[in-house]
C-alpha cells in the first residue's frame, strides 16, 4: 500500500487516461442540502491536490445551494477496465478567485458563453431558450475576453476519508480506508 493516497489517486487517474477510458477523471458526486436529501450526479474533476479534489459550477445551481447549506460531500471513481474504485468524503470549500478565474480563461470560448447562458438548475421554457441565451451573451462579448460569471466558481472537495476498492475473485475485494490525521494519514484494510 502507497502511504499517500493522493498520489495513489493520481497513479490511478493516470492509468485510466492512459488506457484511453473516457471521461477517465469523471465521478458520481454526491451532496446533501438543508433537507438532508441526498443528490448525486456526474462531474468532472479539475484537478487533485494534496488537500483534496477540485472541481467547477455554478454556484446558484442545486449543487452549489446544497454545499453551501451543508458544505460536506462525497464522490467515487470507477474505472471498471482497471477493475477499481476510489471514494472521498470531506468538506468543501471555495477555491480562491484567482484559481476559479485562471480554470476559467482556460475553457474553450463556447464552454465559457455557456456558463453565462446556464443559469444551471432552473427550469427552461425550451431548449431554444438556453440556445438563445448563448447567442445572446456570444454577440455581447464579441472578441473580447470572455470574464467569469459572478456565479461561477470552484470547490475542493477536502480529502478527509479516501477509500480504495480493488475487485477480486469470489467478491473477496481489497478495500483499504484512508483517514486523514494531524500527523498524516492512517490506513485500514475493510472487510468486502
Amino acid at each position: 500500500m502507497n502511504s499517500d493516497p493522493i498520489l495513489r489517486f493520481r497513479e490511478l487517474l493516470a492509468q485510466a487516461a492512459q488506457l484511453g477510458i473516457v471521461p477517465y477523471n469523471a465521478a458520481a458526486f454526491a451532496t446533501t442540502g438543508k433537507d438532508l436529501q441526498p443528490t448525486v450526479r456526474m462531474l468532472l474533476l479539475k484537478d487533485v491536490d494534496d488537500r483534496g479534489l477540485v472541481f467547477y459550477t455554478n454556484l446558484e445551481s442545486r449543487k452549489g445551494r446544497q454545499m453551501n447549506g451543508n458544505p460536506r460531500a462525497s464522490a467515487c471513481f470507477w474505472w471498471p477496465q482497471l477493475r477499481q474504485q476510489v471514494r472521498f468524503e470531506g468538506a468543501v470549500e471555495l477555491v480562491s478567485e484567482r484559481q476559479s478565474d485562471e480554470y476559467f480563461a482556460s475553457r474553450p470560448p463556447g464552454s465559457q458563453i455557456g456558463a453565462w447562458a446556464s443559469r444551471q438548475s432552473s427550469e427552461l421554457s425550451s431548449r431554444e431558450e438556453l440556445i438563445a441565451a448563448a447567442e445572446s451573451f456570444a454577440a455581447k462579448f464579441n472578441d473580447l475576453t470572455v470574464p467569469r460569471p459572478p456565479y461561477w466558481s470552484g470547490f475542493r472537495l477536502l480529502a478527509e476519508r479516501i477509500e480504495f476498492w480493488r475487485e477480486q475473485p469470489d467478491r473477496l475485494h481489497d478495500r483499504e480506508l484512508y483517514t486523514r490525521q494531524a500527523d498524516g494519514w492512517v490506513i485500514r484494510l475493510l472487510a468486502p
